[in-house]
């Protein structure tokens, strides 16, 4: 009896062993899709959106973060003090940081990245962040004082942008292949043309993350995407290419699809500095030629929100100026008449994206039924970067600005629009030192009424985020207040 008795006892041992197995072997990998792969992985050092999908929270921290709502939060500075005059930040480090190859985060490495990036040789593409910075001091390992030159109404915003992560003196310079910040994951892997693999950091100083392992898998052929999804060889495409599949996806119990906003303003961008383009009446006619609806019925699926400036509709402060340049062929023609111009051929640079390649279809159709045509040129990310933003060799181009509360970039010098305007660069410097919301709201209503009024572009939709992920996975950004595919919070579930 003795002997059945512990046969019976060992036998259910296993049995609930074995049941209990599925849940104490929670998946703990991910592989995400993306559709653009990063041409490097050091957000302090390029402009493109995927760099900071891939390391943003992930692999680096700033003084602040965004959180999922967009709400900026304490990341490696956990407090600060702001002086009465709003000149002075006194930043409070937290203690025991430290950078993956195992040096100690402090308050000179915070000293050495800020003022990096606001050098007059930096290459961080958002050097305008920290213009108003006059020095920085480390009082102590743990306490970091910031002095402006100038009330920053969004400083603390500023800091929480990727551009604005910290880095190591030892290790800045080979960040863009070999990434070393203090965050939850470390860098493992780069198959160019293939993935970046990350893995879990068994010394984060911060809360620990549920997941071991991070792929991204880059895939920009909507069909391979749509592929890749159904067979689960990837686990979530937080940006999914193709949204006309969407529908399958709901459709089916083992995914769920996740549709949210982005900040992302998707413009036909205009090169101002190249003939005719110069000349007001040439935009303002593109401006009408352009049916907006149309572009998002037929390049995003019906998902997206008509815009009619440089400006989140979200946001308490836009101002509806769509009607100002809607669908309208006969006065498109009617402007183009007036400006002398006819014959016009203008070169269509588009960068990866399918809103980008299938928009740039749609709207050389409306702009030849206004006497335009295009030559249109499909470039990677790469050759975007370097002959349209960098080079500003082009006239056309279609993108989506998905940097934050961005519509500064308008006062900007030589920024690739080649838009100049010194009434511009005087409201948002104004902007820049003003603290009363109804002066702000003032503010940002006229810099909005202005580049409209200049049609400096062809503003299109606000691009909304439409995501598609197993559907046992947890945690997901629903939203995008940033360029981040944040994996900080993702989990597995049952």
């Amino acid at each position: 009896m003795r002997k059945s008795n512990f046969l019976v006892a060992i036998g259910a041992a296993l049995v609930m062993a074995t049941s209990l197995s599925p849940a104490m072997s929670a998946q703990t990998d991910i592989t995400v899709g993306m559709v653009l792969e990063p041409p490097n992985l050091d957000p302090t050092g390029g402009a493109a959106a995927a760099i900071d999908e891939v390391v943003y929270a992930n692999v680096f921290e700033g003084l602040t973060r965004f959180n999922s709502n967009g709400a900026i939060i304490p990341a490696l500075a956990k407090s600060w003090e702001i002086s009465e005059d709003g000149l002075t930040y006194t930043f409070t480090l937290n203690s025991g940081v430290k950078f993956h190859d195992g040096t100690d985060m402090d308050a000179s490495d915070v000293k050495f990245s800020l003022e990096r990036a606001m050098a007059e040789d930096s290459t961080n593409a958002q050097k305008a962040l920290f213009a108003d910075i006059a020095a920085v001091e480390a009082k102590d390992a743990t306490t970091v004082i910031v002095t402006l030159s100038q009330p920053n109404g969004s400083f603390l915003f500023n800091m929480a942008w990727g551009d604005a992560v910290i880095v190591a003196p030892e290790s800045a310079a080979d960040n863009g292949t070999n990434p070393i910040g203090t965050g939850p994951f470390t860098f493992v892997d780069w198959a160019q043309g293939d993935k970046v693999v990350l893995a879990k950091n068994p010394d984060y100083w911060g809360a620990e993350v549920a997941l071991e392992n991070v792929t991204f898998k880059f895939i920009s052929d909507p069909s391979a995407a749509f592929a890749a999804m159904m067979a689960q060889d990837v686990d979530a495409f937080p940006n999914y290419p193709a949204s006309e599949t969407l529908p399958q996806f709901e459709a089916d119990p083992r995914f769920k699809v996740i549709v949210g906003a982005t900040e992302g303003e998707t413009i036909l961008s205009t090169n101002n500095q190249s003939p005719p383009l110069d000349d007001v009446r040439v935009r303002h006619a593109i401006a009408h030629a352009i049916n907006r609806q149309d572009i998002i019925d037929g390049a995003m699926s019906g998902f997206g929100e008509p815009i009619g400036t440089h400006f989140n509709p979200s946001n308490p402060d836009y101002l509806d100026l769509t009607a100002q340049s809607d669908y309208d062929p006969q006065k498109a023609m009617a402007l183009l008449a007036e400006a002398g111009v006819s014959d016009l051929t203008l070169r269509m640079k588009l960068p990866p994206p399918p809103y980008a390649r299938r928009g740039g279809e749609i709207i050389a159709a409306q702009l030849r039924a206004v006497g335009i045509e295009t030559e249109i040129t499909n470039l990677e990310w790469a050759q975007w970067l370097e002959e349209v933003f960098t080079a500003k060799d082009y006239d056309l181009t279609i993108v989506s600005h998905t940097e934050p509360f961005d519509i500064g970039i308008y006062a900007r010098d030589n920024y690739y629009f080649n838009y100049d305007s010194e009434e511009m660069q005087a409201l948002i410097a104004e902007l820049n030192i003003t603290a009363d919301p109804v002066t702000r709201t003032d503010l940002l209503h006229q810099a909005q009424r202005l580049i409209a009024d200049d049609y400096v572009n062809a503003y299109l939709f606000q691009l909304a985020k439409t995501g598609v992920a197993n559907a046992k996975i947890n945690g997901l950004w629903e939203n995008s207040p940033t360029q981040a595919n944040d994996m900080t919070g993702v989990s597995w579930g049952e």
